[in-house]
């Protein structure tokens, strides 16, 4: 399964138009709350420099991008923990993903109306994370209930979970997020079995509107200031600016973009610093003059799970794998000069797999 970006925030924030921004793929959207009742899912290919280099030199019949998976999840509301807005169903749906983009509103709009009188990024995000602590306090609280009878019968054994649980309990009740939670050494095993909502990493998407786009990093800057002490990643676009541009051609939209003031697309930041979030990394394969392809897999990924990625036969019969760095192999201009030059490598099974390898694998079928 592949790892997911859930797209969070209150309503009438972007959320949907963000989403089909990213991954064409038509959610509905419209200016009043729970637009999305069932979470729309999409992927979005991630553009990389290195796989556009591969395609142009080797000039194959596909071209394969590595991707993210979002998800668009509706709106929370206050009370959603108690059930309000349909709110259990959807931090049912937050609960599966892997991280948050959490959506913060900062554009005017009187046709679109806000769930307070004043645009407030930091109130709206308190909103936010109130509801997923309230949420992580219950499933908490349940587990302990759980534990507690487990107890009983076997004190010993369910001593030191329900301890966790109490610290666990106490730093919730005190506001704060999971993620923030001291934890020792072969307790966190516990902790991902509860599936808790403020323990997922996040990064913040910050909505403007166009015509807040030269005074962007002001308007962003107390967003910033909350990102950079918690250690998450902040971009600031305009989605339904980049809603529109995303049916352009690219030359057009470039252009428009640079007239704007802007050097890249909004789209590509929230996607590169998704992948980011989730640790991924991209390794390349070249197939003959057929494919050139970039696999997403986790940091720290041995190559041999990695070639399950591409094929359960190749893990299976793993025998070596032939690797060369990007930049030696763009060095080099050709793989047969990189074979000349020195620089391929053969690696085992255990070897770690490196952003921007280029891969073959040896196997037995």
């Amino acid at each position: 399964m592949s790892l997911q970006i859930g797209i969070v925030g209150l309503p009438n924030v972007g959320k949907s138009t963000l989403f089909n921004a990213l991954t064409r793929a038509g959610a509905a959207v419209a200016p009043y709350p729970f637009t999305t009742i069932d979470p729309n899912v999409g992927v979005v290919p991630v553009q990389d420099e290195r796989l556009d280099w591969l395609a142009e030199n080797v000039r194959p019949e596909r071209v394969v991008p590595a991707a993210v998976e979002f998800v668009d999840i509706a709106g929370l509301v206050r009370g959603a923990h108690r059930g309000e807005g349909l709110g259990n169903q959807f931090l049912h749906h937050i609960r599966t993903v892997d991280a948050i983009a959490m959506v913060l509103r900062r554009f005017e709009d009187p046709d679109i109306p806000h769930t307070s009188e004043v645009i407030d990024p930091l109130e709206d995000l308190e909103t936010v994370d109130t509801e997923l602590v309230l949420a992580d306090m219950a499933t908490v609280e349940r587990r302990m209930e759980r534990v507690r009878t487990e107890t009983k019968a076997h004190p010993r054994d369910a001593a030191d979970q329900l301890a966790l649980l109490e610290r666990l309990a106490a730093h919730l009740n005190e506001g704060r997020p999971a993620r923030t939670f001291p934890r020792e050494e072969g307790e966190q095993e516990v902790l991902n079995e509860l599936f808790l909502l403020s323990e997922k990493p996040r990064m913040y998407v910050v909505n403007v509107g166009e015509e807040q786009l030269d005074r962007v990093e002001a308007l962003v800057a107390p967003v910033r200031a909350r990102a950079e002490a918690e250690g998450a990643p902040v971009v600031a676009l305009c989605a339904r600016l980049e809603a529109d541009l995303a049916d352009w051609e690219p030359d057009e939209a470039a252009e428009y973009r640079r007239d704007l003031g802007l050097t890249r697309s909004g789209l590509q930041a929230v996607v590169r610093t998704a992948f980011d979030l989730l640790h991924l990394i991209s390794f390349f394969t070249i197939v003959g003059g057929k494919e050139a392809r970039a696999w997403e897999v986790e940091r720290g990924t041995a190559i041999v799970r990695a070639a399950g990625k591409i094929h359960s036969d190749m893990e299976r019969g793993f025998i070596r794998a032939e690797v060369i760095a990007f930049d030696d192999l763009k060095a080099a201009g050709t793989m047969a000069q990189a074979r000349e030059r020195g620089v391929l490598r053969i690696e085992g099974r255990d070897y770690l797999v490196a952003d921007g390898d280029v891969v073959q694998i040896r196997f037995n079928v």
